[in-house]
């Protein structure tokens, strides 16, 4: 496993909506890449892992392996398995059948807070902050072997003031870190959800994670969040965790993964790294839909080619016709009747 080295000197700055360009970590995989492909140093690895619902199959994972110190996207349409898949591995729902391991130690039937104890924490889709505890007592919430949490030793606060200050330090030295230290003491709900989805972070960081696994980091977040949450994610892997992640944007996927795995009707049925998934015809047409590589901005006028996202084909956008994708069905002909 190697990464390009990049100066901070060479990074651009921080303008605009594009994320920073860093290194990608190679030579994640043994062979050719392909569903199920053995990694050089992998820090999960599931065996027949099934879930089913009534008649219908959730999941169906014959073999996976995340490689370690990565950046790994899990992608798919919906209802292809991936939260259940999530949900699964950090012990909020058990499978009907197989086997999984983390560091080497099986998770099988393993409850999410000892799966959180062993250093594999996730974030949700819909955050989970406690809308009427401060921002501060959410972070808290988040630290191990708590002196207070103890019944008897609770009630004298001798014994744990002084662990308790220290969580406290810590905890702002990473809101610091996601800029949220202005909200300290305000209470979570009244957080935008950009904000809490970075508050949900920061506090999955308290536990000192080895592995962090986050649902749709960019749902339903601001634009004017999305490069701060982009940077926050690609720091992790800088700071020595490997990060998983579930997400639809196929543009921030091909900015910031190292490896992609494909899932549909709850199978793994592509691996690879990024530029080599997202070329793949039958990946593009069946999971990522078709003109991926198209920067509709472009196609129908309303930017220039220079401006064009530089993850798209800016040539073949300019000669698209917008009536072609309209006829495609990848977009809606807007009504005249609408503008006037």
């Amino acid at each position: 496993m190697s990464s390009n080295s990049t100066s901070p000197n060479d990074a651009p700055p921080a303008t605009g909506s594009a994320p920073i360009p860093r290194a990608k970590t190679t030579g994640l995989h043994v062979g050719d890449a392909a569903p199920g492909v053995a990694k050089v140093d992998p820090i999960i690895v599931a065996d027949g892992v099934r879930r089913s619902f009534g008649g219908v199959t959730a999941v169906d994972v014959e073999h996976l392996e995340i490689p370690r110190g990565a950046i790994t996207a899990l992608i798919g349409p919906n209802g292809a398995g991936k939260t259940t898949l999530f949900n699964l591995l950090t012990g909020f729902d058990q499978a009907d059948h197989g086997t999984w391991s983390f560091e080497g130690k099986s998770l099988a039937g393993v409850p999410a807070y000892k799966v959180a104890r062993r250093g594999l924490v996730r974030t949700f889709q819909l955050t989970k902050a406690l809308g009427l505890l401060t921002v501060m007592d959410n972070m808290k919430l988040g630290a191990q072997h708590q002196r207070g949490e103890k019944f008897w030793a609770g009630m004298i606060p001798a014994l744990w003031r002084s662990q308790d200050a220290e969580i406290g330090d810590r905890a702002m030295v990473l809101l610091k870190k996601f800029k949220l230290d202005a909200k300290a003491d305000d209470f979570a709900a009244s957080l935008s959800g950009g904000q809490r989805k970075l508050l949900e972070m920061a506090r999955s960081l308290m536990t000192e994670p080895t592995l962090v696994m986050l649902d749709e980091p960019m749902a339903g977040v601001n634009p004017a969040l999305t490069q701060s949450l982009l940077d926050k994610i690609l720091d992790l892997k800088d700071e020595g965790m490997t990060v998983l992640f579930v997400e639809h944007d196929m543009h921030m996927v091909r900015h910031i993964a190292d490896w992609v795995v494909v899932m549909a009707e709850g199978r793994i049925v592509a691996e690879g790294d990024p530029t080599t998934v997202m070329r793949n015809p039958a990946v593009v047409d069946a999971y990522l839909g078709a003109h991926q590589e198209l920067d509709l901005g472009v196609v129908t006028g309303r930017i220039s080619v220079i401006e064009a996202d530089p993850t798209t084909n800016a040539e073949a956008s300019a000669a698209a016709a917008a009536i072609t994708l309209v006829n495609d069905g990848i977009a809606e002909e807007e009504d005249e009747e609408k503008g006037r």
